[in-house]
């Protein structure tokens, strides 16, 4: 019976992953260092399953890794600091946590090479997703000036001066890395791929979308947006928007993003890639904010701010072919049943509003104009 080793697992997306394992009836264990911004309790979560094995230590320390990986056949590696916005002014705190840290771990992985490693990465490392002209042409380094953000002209355009359409964004897209974040998680996953092919460690890649589902730190301001909005929301406040509300994403129910794990470490089908994880579909954030409110109940309409965000992108959903060829992956929760659940697990929890703190930490560094 395969050991298992999650790195950030008893996190959101990683406790899920254990309850997707342990299911198949593999060994658990997660490596944590049960961040306050997550964790305020500092203390291991109630959701967290009996059955994993929990050592609680920091992903840079050596010591902590080589204990976590002993007698383990495979690893999961979703530790990281987390925030697009919140990176761009942490940005020591970020570049040490999510590069230093895989670093760590790979020398470890060197010495001690395991059968499989699958790594999170995700959407973030595109910037803007794929667009089209008229014609049909891609346009894979379509970007938005600082210019035309601040005439409120949203949608990316051509050189020509045509409006640009989105269209779903496939893994051969270059990247444009427009955050600390963004750059953090394409080192994390390249570092990952990179010595995998060296070392002989079959690796995968997988770019997870936003993904959401009941766990989500709902007091965490740098979290999803859907958990940011329902924090709002259970606190009688508006979800704000940034822009016209009309920015296009792609949201992934956390049990589907469970399954892919588990599928990326059974298939070697994929090893060596990097995959897009999402639902296959896209939304607008405003549908997203009142779709959330009235599977809470909420008579709240989003606000719309026609402010921007610097680092925050129009468009991006993915093409999730590959992933579908590769490891057989198909998303089974649509957004509608994905935000009743997430619904119903919200109604049990409390949250305190962050936003506006976090919202004033970025004006006042000029990140929101």
């Amino acid at each position: 019976m395969d050991r298992i080793l999650i790195t950030g697992g008893a996190g959101f997306i990683g406790s899920h992953v254990a309850d997707e394992l342990l299911r198949k009836g593999v060994r658990v264990r997660v490596l944590d260092n049960l961040c306050k911004q997550v964790h305020p309790e500092r203390k291991r979560p109630s959701y967290l399953a009996s059955d994993v094995e929990l050592i609680i230590g920091d992903v840079r320390d050596s010591r902590t890794i080589r204990r976590a990986l002993a007698g383990v056949d495979k690893v999961i590696h979703l530790a990281a600091m987390v925030g697009v916005g919140q990176s761009m002014y942490e940005i020591s705190e970020y570049t040490q946590v999510n590069n230093v840290g895989t670093a760590v771990l790979l020398e470890a992985l060197v010495e001690n090479p395991i059968q499989k490693l699958v790594i999170a990465s995700s959407m973030s490392i595109y910037g803007e997703g794929l667009y089209c002209d008229m014609d049909g042409t891609p346009h894979p380094g379509a970007t938005r000036t600082p210019e035309q953000l601040k005439l409120n002209q949203w949608d990316p355009i051509s050189s020509d001066g045509e409006v640009l359409h989105p269209v779903a964004t496939p893994e051969w897209k270059p990247p444009s890395l427009a955050s600390i974040y963004a750059l953090s998680k394409f080192d994390q996953e390249q570092m990952c791929l990179m010595i995998g092919r060296a070392y002989g460690i079959p690796t995968v890649a997988l770019r997870f979308f936003n993904v959401f589902g009941p766990r989500q730190a709902l007091s965490n301001p740098y979290t999803g947006v859907l958990a940011i909005f329902a924090a709002r929301l259970l606190n009688e406040q508006a979800p704000l928007i940034f822009e016209d509300g009309r920015q296009l994403r792609d949201f992934v129910s956390v049990y589907d993003v469970a399954r892919a794990c588990r599928l990326a470490l059974e298939s070697s089908a994929a090893d060596g890639q990097a995959l897009n994880i999402g639902s296959g579909q896209r939304y607008s954030i405003c549908e997203i904010a009142t779709g959330i409110a009235a599977a809470l109940g909420k008579r709240i309409s989003p606000q719309i701010s026609g402010k921007y965000r610097v680092g925050d992108i129009r468009h991006c959903f993915p093409d999730i072919s590959l992933s579908e060829k590769l490891l057989g992956y198909r998303p089974r929760v649509t957004l509608k049943d994905g935000l009743l659940d997430l619904a119903a697990w919200i109604e049990t929890q409390t949250a305190v509003d962050r936003f506006t703190v976090a919202q004033d930490e970025l004006t006042l560094r000029g990140l929101v104009v």
